[in-house]
């Protein structure tokens, strides 16, 4: 049973399902739990080992000839979830989807055979899932922890006291990533092992001093190559529920006796592990050495656990509202002028939302988010702030956003002013575009009506939409003692008009 805090449910009575999608380089999974009276248990759990970073190639394009196994599995996955509620559910994609040049085209693939939309993570996104997953897997002392997650293409790094972050880092390297690297014939040698140990421990090399100099009471490990390695060392007497540096000594020196992955016939170990398994013990041995760690325990709770965890807290406090808050305060935006232009944003959106075809419950917190950063860029400078701005929320590290989330929001601060472009919004959100020039207008509209930010409050606005002709009505009278409103409105129908848009008023 896994632990969940008393403020996550609103009602404790009531018994609601959750799912977290893990699509990591090694494997897929699924993890279903229901909460009950504060409590959370495991009703279903499913793992395939997809192996998709084995689909990348040196030009970062997944073959779309070994998309087999992983769309057939989504298949499995999305039977499963059918009975589970859309917002309840929440699927995250992780290395190699990071770098696949081509991962739209398997995202559009993969959401229509999960029935569920795919969100690609960052790096430093995934570190935080799964930190929030094995910390509450622990008791909370307060004490400050190590967390290492060895995946299928990328090992991540975090150092935290209790539920808080102190440092997050994502390293390319990983064990199937490894595996094509150094023992793709299935040949293990002590030569190739050192190289192999050699090559994680420079990709250390930029972030082992900064650990060192934090420090930790204890360290923990998640993910299946950890919990792997401690169950070797376990059954064969050289550790007890534990992984010590002499015990991954002992494990290097019977890899290198076996000589092939074929041929590895360790107790503990299972056969489909077995050939990516050396390559995950030569990074868990760089990082020992590196970061100097004597001993490390191995979590039963990793990045889907976190996931859930992360969805239970938005009902709370979302970590995304958070995350905008600081940015906004970071560079200084003004918080009451973006609140007035953010309340007439979702106002707008209760008008637009049926005749734009637009999802109301997930357009309201983009139109927040985007009106919170949407002067960001002003410190940058002035001139063309909403393309610094969009920069900023481009290229930053957002904890709770994912790929395509950040980039929705860029893209509404990007088309908040001048001509409104639908192709270059289409470089930052792709296929979404359609979605994100409609959300570009209620923004617009909201912050031309803001202009003169004024804390007086504003008249009803009433908005018709027919096709792409809006018309708005404002109160008589209103219009004509504000001739700079009416300057705006001229001048944003014609930048909305080079989408196709035709903006009218009385």
């Amino acid at each position: 049973m896994l632990k969940v805090n008393a403020p996550y449910s609103s009602d404790r009575s009531m018994n609601r399902t959750y799912a977290a999608v893990d699509l990591g380089s090694n494997s897929f999974h699924l993890l279903v739990v229901r909460e009950v009276d504060g409590s959370l248990h495991i009703i279903d759990k499913l793992r395939e080992r997809v192996r998709l970073a084995g689909a990348l190639g040196p030009d970062h394009m997944l073959d779309p000839n070994q998309w087999g196994l992983a769309m057939s599995t989504l298949e499995q996955f999305g039977q499963r979830l059918k009975d589970v509620p859309q917002h309840r559910v929440r699927v995250v994609g992780t290395n190699t989807l990071r770098k696949a040049i081509n991962r739209e085209a398997f995202n559009r693939k993969a959401d229509l055979a999960l029935g569920h939309p795919i969100e690609v993570i960052s790096g430093t996104e995934e570190a935080r899932l799964v930190y929030l997953g094995v910390a509450h897997d622990l008791e909370d002392g307060g004490e400050r922890r190590l967390v290492v997650d060895i995946g299928g293409g990328s090992t991540e790094c975090i150092i935290g006291e209790g539920p808080t972050l102190l440092r997050a880092d994502s390293l390319y390297m990983g064990c199937v990533e490894f595996t094509k690297r150094f023992f793709s014939d299935q040949e293990i040698t002590t030569e190739r092992m050192n190289e192999a140990v050699v090559a994680a421990r420079l990709e250390l090399g930029a972030v082992h001093r900064a650990y060192r100099n934090l420090g930790w009471h204890h360290s923990y490990g998640s993910s299946g190559t950890i919990n792997a390695i401690q169950a070797v060392l376990t059954q064969n007497g050289k550790s007890e529920h534990c992984i010590t540096a002499d015990g991954l000594e002992w494990l290097v020196s019977q890899l290198a006796e076996a000589k092939r992955t074929t041929k590895l016939r360790l107790k503990g170990l299972k056969p489909e592990r077995a050939a990516v398994f050396p390559g995950g013990v030569c990074i868990l041995s760089a990082v020992f050495r590196s970061l100097k760690i004597e001993k490390m325990v191995a979590s039963s709770s990793a990045l889907r656990e976190g996931v859930i965890y992360d969805l239970l807290g938005r009902q709370v406090d979302d970590v995304r509202d958070q995350t905008v808050r600081r940015m906004r305060d970071r560079y200084a935006a003004d918080p009451r002028h973006a609140k007035r232009v953010e309340n007439l944003a979702l106002t707008l959106c209760e008008r637009f939302a049926d005749p734009f075809s637009l999802d109301s419950e997930r357009a309201a917190p983009f139109l927040r988010w985007a009106s919170q950063l949407h002067e960001i860029g002003k410190a940058v400078s002035y001139t063309g702030y909403h393309r610094h701005g969009a920069y900023l929320i481009s290229n930053s590290d957002m904890p709770g956003f994912s790929h395509s989330e950040q980039k929705l929001v860029a893209a509404m601060v990007l088309g908040q002013r001048r001509r409104l472009h639908p192709d270059r919004l289409a470089e930052l959100v792709g296929s979404g575009v359609h979605e994100a020039v409609r959300l570009c207008i209620i923004l617009r509209l909201a912050s031309r009506l803001n202009r003169t930010r004024s804390t007086k409050p504003r008249p009803p606005i009433d908005v018709q939409v027919d096709g792409k002709a809006i018309h708005l009505t404002f109160p008589e009278g209103w219009l004509d003692a504000r001739p700079l409103t009416q300057g705006d409105l001229v001048m944003e129908a014609q930048s909305i008009g080079s989408a196709g848009f035709e903006l009218s008023w009385t």
